[in-house]
């Protein structure tokens, strides 16, 4: 099995695990981003408990799964986008306001679009939640 985005097959795990109803999935390979990715979907309460699994090859996540996601994607390619132009991108990847959140990667760390937005910092578009 030939893996090239790992954050794109850790979202799509989630997306089908959700669909089919499971309360958790396994997510490897794993990486630093994907975890970074996962910790914010875990402050806006769309997963529960995360668990880094080493298992000496990597390691795993282990995510509990809430029910509350509909759709999570990564964005390619990946946009650099600033503060002020954060609300333009809102509307074109989530379906009404305040509801998801754009996940981006800033030079502040992986920040939703509100964090970022707070802290006036731009960065790359990486995915999107809601």
């Amino acid at each position: 099995m030939v893996m090239l985005d790992v954050l794109s097959n850790a979202l799509i795990m989630i997306k089908n695990a959700e669909a089919r109803g499971h309360k958790e999935v396994v997510i490897w390979p794993s990486s630093k981003l994907v975890g970074n990715v996962l910790r914010v979907m875990q402050r806006y309460g769309y997963v529960g408990e995360i668990e880094f699994i080493e298992d000496g090859r990597g390691g795993k996540f282990k995510v509990q799964l809430l029910g509350k996601i509909n759709d999570t994607s990564t964005i390619k390619p990946r946009y650099n986008v600033k503060a002020s132009k954060l609300m333009e991108w809102e509307e074109k990847y989530l379906p009404a306001r305040n509801v998801g959140l754009l996940i981006l990667s800033t030079s502040r760390g992986v920040l939703s679009h509100l964090e970022a937005r707070q802290l006036n910092v731009g960065g790359a578009l990486i995915a999107y939640v809601y």
